[in-house]
């Protein structure tokens, strides 16, 4: 604990030897892998539960289900040291009403496309009472970016609590696995031990970059391993199970850092790093390519195998989600990605730069 009573988190001067480039190339990398595994389960489950068979893309959702998530909500918590301090408005501002923009827009959109199927089940008066249950029930994919708020805020109001009982009650609420039927509340049980370990062991994380940079021969060896422990508790079933899903999922986290770090340092794939460059703007926009593409192919029959379809719409979802924010910037309309002055509470919108860091 400091004087003042509040944790002793990160420090972001002590982290390891590395520079700010070599930092954000790995973070970016973890950040693209991570949303193409996203775009990926939805793309492929949806794929799935329209033919009503499982293809040869399911084996890759299933290996990745204990980690995917995971890995997305401790990146996002890794900064956090560096802007938890501000005053409650700027904080307020880039942390909570970014995001809050963001849901409300998207969600609009995408009930805006779906709002004619649901009238043609219930009515016009259903539809509208599903369009403002979603701003209690998160809509559709929009769940992480309805979530995100609400860790930011609750880890700065638990400041002077010792973070590590917070850590070992979020821990177990993972291993409790809480299913009320209410998103929020099963998904904030479930996910907010990675967000938190995100910002309450940042500099261990940046040491394991450290040393997957310097050890490149231990890391594939130690991968290897990981993925033989990941995919036989996936495969035997337990990897659901209380205490081995937390433990998966930050043995997963660390293994997602570690290939993102050699990829970074090979260069590699550059673009999953754009990928995580932009992974909000394919996380809001991949579901209209996505759809439509699954649409198209189950209508035309191009496409046969059930395997092959979830891949072409998982790329489709990637590409087509980047092509929209494209289109976007051209014409002008850049408010669907990029949120306006108009909706900025803060003193001033931070730079590109701190906008990264953060």
């Amino acid at each position: 604990m400091t004087p003042n009573g509040t944790s002793a988190v990160t420090d972001f001067s002590t982290l390891p030897e590395q520079s700010a480039t070599a930092r954000v190339a790995w973070v970016d990398y973890a950040k693209g892998i991570c949303i193409v595994m996203v775009v990926m389960m939805h793309s492929v489950l949806g794929v799935e539960a329209a033919t009503g068979e499982p293809g040869f893309m399911h084996l890759v959702v299933a290996f990745a289900k204990p980690f995917r998530m995971p890995d997305f909500f401790l990146i996002s918590g890794l900064f956090l040291s560096v802007v938890i301090d501000r005053d409650w408005r700027t904080y307020l501002d880039r942390k909570v009403v970014h995001f809050a923009y963001f849901y409300v827009l998207w969600v609009t959109i995408q009930f805006g496309f779906k709002a004619p199927y649901f009238a043609g089940q219930a009515g016009w008066g259903h539809a509208g009472y599903l369009y403002l249950e979603s701003f209690i029930e998160p809509f559709g994919t929009l769940w992480f970016i309805y979530l995100l708020p609400i860790f930011f805020a609750l880890t700065k109001s638990t400041r002077k609590i010792p973070p590590e009982l917070i850590w070992v009650v979020a821990a177990l609420l993972e291993s409790a696995h809480v299913a009320t039927g209410w998103t929020v509340i099963d998904e904030f049980c479930a996910r907010f031990v990675y967000f938190y370990s995100g910002f309450l062991f940042a500099n261990p994380v940046f040491a394991l970059s450290d040393r997957a940079t310097a050890r490149p021969v231990l890391a594939l060896a130690a991968l290897a391993l990981w993925a033989i422990i990941n995919g036989s508790l996936v495969a035997f079933g337990y990897s659901e199970w209380p205490m081995i899903s937390l433990m998966l999922g930050l043995s997963g986290a660390c293994a997602i850092i570690t290939i993102a770090t050699l990829l970074a340092r090979a260069g590699w794939l550059g673009f999953l790093r754009f990928c995580g460059e932009h992974s909000i703007v394919i996380y809001l926009a991949f579901f209209l390519p996505m759809a439509t593409t699954r649409t198209l192919l189950l209508r035309t029959g191009l496409v046969h195998d059930v395997g092959t379809l979830g891949l072409i719409v998982t790329i489709a979802g990637v590409l087509g989600a980047l092509a929209l924010w494209r289109i976007a910037l051209i014409i002008g309309a850049n408010f669907l990605f990029d949120r306006p002055a108009a909706f900025w509470i803060g003193s001033k919108k931070p730079s590109a730069a701190i906008q990264a860091a953060e």
